[in-house]
């Protein structure tokens, strides 16, 4: 075999497993947030080892727990974010399951919340070991009423370090929960990461609200939606959240039909503004023709050396790979129809 040069960026790098570089990301990004980091997970696999990480980082101010069950790791973390803390849970497709109540707390409570699924095959408990773009459906539309969350994906082992951090920066910004999609076979497979300049990280700082005299839980920043963040405690910005529907701008518990449908809307819309601020989407090989193959997350090596294989035989063909799942990049539908066949 001739083994070639890589092409290769000029740098450090360092040999990394995705949920090493997913436990990374996440302190990484409390540190740029400058806030502290908790994580509220139940050991599963192939999620365990992201808690396994994240309990050596003690001297960075994580706080970690290892819960009695899936639910009571969401529902932890759902209260470290109520606290002012960066929260994250891990979990695949069983767990995920059982996190979906909790998940349409989080929406309604619009707090920022991390949540890694690396996904397993099911259904059921289906087969732990083997990796399967299985939770999609679930992570789209999995709750009921209408509860729609931010969904994120990464490529491979290293890349789940760039979208952790992603995935905090789309919560922290628009104060909503966010569902990263990883699986089995990036989350214990390996590839070189290159150790970034932290000066090229993005700023992830957020200002808490502070000023009674402005202060109203459900009042929105004009541009995200994203509602203001109060820690509890502050005097004179004592408020109540929960479950039930809320009031727009006071909180309050609210049945008004009028208000409700306002506030599914204003809580889509919200979402929706993300794609405002995310990379659109690039097309390899030829931008317009007869077929373009479109994959997303962990499928990308797979699906890569395929399209490389079948371009240098000659075929004119074309790949897409996403990223950004929940809301598309704002060009994807243009991308779509410039080809006869998907």
């Amino acid at each position: 075999y001739d083994i070639k040069k890589a092409e290769l960026k000029p740098g450090t790098y360092r040999n990394i497993t995705g949920n090493e570089a997913a436990a990374l990301g996440l302190v990484v990004a409390s540190q740029q947030a400058k806030l502290p980091l908790f994580l509220g997970s139940y050991p599963i696999t192939p999620a365990t080892e992201i808690l396994h990480f994240i309990s050596g980082y003690k001297k960075y101010g994580v706080k970690h727990l290892q819960a009695e069950d899936e639910i009571a790791g969401v529902c932890s973390a759902i209260g470290a974010a109520f606290g002012g803390y960066l929260a994250a849970t891990t979990t695949s497709g069983p767990g995920l399951s059982l996190k979906v109540e909790a998940l349409g707390l989080a929406c309604i409570l619009e707090l920022p919340l991390v949540v890694i699924d690396v996904q397993r095959a099911g259904p059921s408990t289906g087969l732990p070991t083997k990796p399967e773009q299985s939770d999609l459906l679930m992570a789209m539309y999995g709750r009921h009423g209408e509860a729609p969350l931010p969904i994120v994906c990464a490529t491979s082992a290293s890349d789940c370090f760039d979208m952790t951090i992603e995935a905090a920066r789309i919560a922290l910004k628009y104060m909503t929960p966010v569902i990263l999609l990883t699986d089995g076979y990036i989350s214990q497979g390996t590839n070189p990461w290159k150790i970034p300049d932290l000066d090229t990280l993005p700023d992830l700082s957020v200002k808490f609200a502070t000023d009674k005299a402005t202060y109203a839980p459900y009042k929105r920043d004009a541009e995200t939606l994203a509602r203001m963040w109060a820690i509890p405690g502050t005097p004179g910005l004592e408020h109540r959240i929960g479950g039930l529907e809320k009031e727009d701008i006071t909180g309050l518990v609210c049945h008004e039909p009028a208000n409700h449908e306002k506030m599914v809307h204003l809580r889509q819309e919200k979402v929706d503004r993300i794609a405002n601020d995310i990379p659109l989407a690039h097309v390899e090989g030829e931008q317009e023709g007869e077929l373009l193959i479109v994959g997303w997350g962990g499928t990308y090596g797979a699906i890569k050396e395929s399209f490389d294989h079948l371009r240098a035989g000659g075929k004119k063909i074309s790949y897409m790979h996403l990223r950004h799942l929940n809301p598309l990049p704002k060009n994807v539908g243009e991308i779509l129809a410039r080809f006869k066949k998907i």
